[in-house]
């Protein structure tokens, strides 16, 4: 008998056909859907052959799913993810910050699209996937990290809902990678198990975010010109190509030489200036968070001690958190480096997703 019904999300790659392996043998009926999201197939991403990138993704998917004996289709969703994804990825660079598209894909489109393609199927549940895992605790669902902290995307699932994780398993939860590539193999997946990871954004898979706004802005080099690189005190050092070619604790490329590193402390769009430190100016403590989600409860009672994290890689820090109006506030116990506008702040306590939000000012 049928566990239920249930819409697996696949790439093509390992991690999607394990789980849909797991699922299989747990008894559950599966679906498969493959996002065709982007058409830029590029040189850089041929070379790579990675999952999610590319030409033959899709087909690998379908292949997949036909060997396990469960329907597949292709879900086009090309204009969504440029209206959403791909504009908030501009948008977000044109005003100075910098952007993490994966929140975003994983909101609006993992679990925006596919929910509205689970109901159009009957299917009671998701699946992806991640390395994560979903418990539960005094009635409310929320993210605790993968068993493999090498692999853990919790930090990308932040902005998922309670009715989001009603519905979304994770089976590779409780894995790591090896285990993973093992279980592949031995079922006689043997390329796959061997297959190589891409770690670049899935639009960009040259990992040129430059290239990529100079060829999907329109006149973005007359608009976006040279500027004044200035000091924490004001003072113009030198000249920047234009503002959106910089992020926030960048060294290399900066072409100023004072005798010292120097980093990209901000960037002010308005005035298109770019302002310039050394590596302990670039050190900071305090910031505010917008667009928020916590997943362990509603609101914060006083202030929270949690781990933050301000970028996937990042190890994080002991912080404290709490509401200041509309805002939480972030005071990391000890300096925290390039803590960047844009990117998401994630909280953890215990391994487990308090909630996260977007950097919106460093205070």
């Amino acid at each position: 008998m049928s566990k239920g019904r249930v819409l697996m999300a696949m790439s093509g790659g390992i991690d999607s056909t394990v789980a849909a392996m797991l699922l299989t043998d747990q008894g559950y009926e599966l679906e498969g859907v493959t996002f065709r999201s982007w058409d830029n197939i590029s040189s850089a991403c041929m070379e790579k052959e990675t999952g999610c990138c590319s030409v033959d993704a899709i087909f690998e998917a379908k292949a997949i799913a036909d060997q396990f004996g469960f329907p597949h289709q292709i879900l086009d969703i090309r204009k969504k993810f440029k209206e959403s994804v791909i504009q908030n990825f501009i948008d977000e660079y044109l005003n100075g910050r910098t952007p993490n598209p994966c929140v975003v894909c994983n909101s609006d489109i993992k679990w925006g699209e596919i929910v509205k393609k689970a109901n159009e199927l009957n299917c009671e549940y998701i699946a992806t996937g991640h390395y994560a895992q979903i418990i539960e605790q005094n009635g409310r669902l929320f993210i605790k990290k993968g068993a493999d902290d090498t692999k853990d995307q919790s930090y990308f699932l932040w902005n998922l809902s309670q009715e989001n994780l009603k519905r979304t398993i994770f089976p590779l939860g409780n894995l790591t990678k090896e285990q993973v590539r093992k279980i592949a193999f031995d079922k006689g997946f043997v390329k796959l198990s061997q297959k190589r990871e891409s770690q670049e954004i899935c639009f960009i898979p040259d990992n040129d975010y430059r290239r990529f706004l100079r060829e999907n802005v329109s006149d973005f080099e007359t608009r976006f010109t040279e500027g004044n690189f200035v000091d924490s005190s004001g003072k113009i050092i030198g000249k920047h190509k234009g503002y959106p070619n910089y992020t926030i604790g960048q060294r290399k490329g900066l072409n100023i030489a004072v005798g010292y590193p120097l980093y990209v402390l901000n960037i002010d769009a308005k005035s298109n200036t770019v302002i310039l430190g050394t590596k302990d100016e670039l050190n900071k403590t305090t910031f505010l968070v917008d667009n928020y989600n916590l997943m362990m409860f509603d609101k914060i009672d006083g202030e929270l001690e949690v781990t933050a994290k301000i970028r996937y890689r990042n190890q994080g820090g002991l912080a404290n958190i709490k509401h200041e109006g509309e805002l939480i506030k972030v005071s990391f116990y000890q300096p925290m480096d390039a803590i960047t506008p844009g990117q998401s702040a994630v909280f953890y306590k215990d391994n487990c997703l308090v909630g996260g939000g977007v950097i919106k000012k460093v205070l």
